[in-house]
């Protein structure tokens, strides 16, 4: 007696389309899970900055007492204290300034960008993955007002001005990474702190143009939460 076979084709409704397979669909993660992951991502960056930099000064201290390199000029007296002032505004607060006036969160605010230059990159080639090339810069704005903004902010951008001259600023007028922030010591506290949260989307905006074809600098600017303003810069002729 013949035994039957084990093996069962499986129903033509089980196997997946084409579509399906090259284009799944996405997965979502809960937005406050997302909050507390961005949180633990940037105090872990930070922990990890000072330990870069420490090592930096470590090494620098070494070969200035080797003799390899000359002693840096000590700060004067006139720019210690409240007079000293961020690199990205005007409101940054005195704690986020070393002994030796330089911005001890300029480090941790370049990881993150360069982490969020990784996340635009992929964001954009998925979103235009059934698009043309942009040739007008224009439209690649606009792309990033409303495709990009949507899927990752879940809004598109309240005001977008330009200069025509390849100067274009981006408004959001309740930015969502920065809805929560706040800071007990005051206003300028908050505002630090959200400059550091602001870097990363910055990153982002970055690496979706920079993946579309277009080289700009980003720069956020924070004057009254929640809102953020960015400052997207295109080389002339781009």
């Amino acid at each position: 007696m013949s035994s039957r076979s084990s093996f069962q084709a499986r129903p033509s409704s089980a196997v997946p389309s084409l579509a399906a397979v090259a284009d799944p669909p996405p997965r979502y993660v809960d937005g406050a899970a997302m909050d507390y992951f961005v949180i633990e991502m940037v105090n872990t960056l930070r922990a990890s900055s000072a330990v870069a930099t420490a090592r930096a000064k470590k090494v620098e201290q070494e070969m200035i007492d080797a003799g390899l390199m000359p002693t840096p000029a000590a700060v004067p007296p006139a720019l210690k204290g409240s007079q000293l002032r961020q690199s990205h505004g005007s409101d940054g607060s005195r704690d986020s300034i070393s002994k030796d006036g330089k911005d001890e969160d300029e480090e941790l605010r370049a990881r993150l960008e360069a982490m969020g230059m990784h996340v635009g990159a992929n964001m954009a080639e998925r979103l235009c993955h059934d698009r043309g090339l942009f040739s007008d810069t224009l439209d690649a704005i606009k792309f990033i007002c409303k495709d990009l903004w949507s899927a990752c902010w879940e809004k598109q951008v309240d005001n977008l001005r330009t200069n025509h001259r390849g100067v274009y600023v981006l408004q959001d007028n309740a930015f969502k990474p920065l809805t929560r922030i706040s800071g007990w010591e005051g206003r300028a506290e908050s505002l630090r702190r959200a400059k550091v949260y602001a870097a990363m989307p910055a990153g982002i905006i970055r690496g979706a143009l920079i993946r579309l074809g277009f080289q700009a600098t980003v720069t956020p600017e924070i004057t009254t939460l929640p809102q953020c303003t960015f400052q997207v810069k295109l080389p002339r002729g781009s």
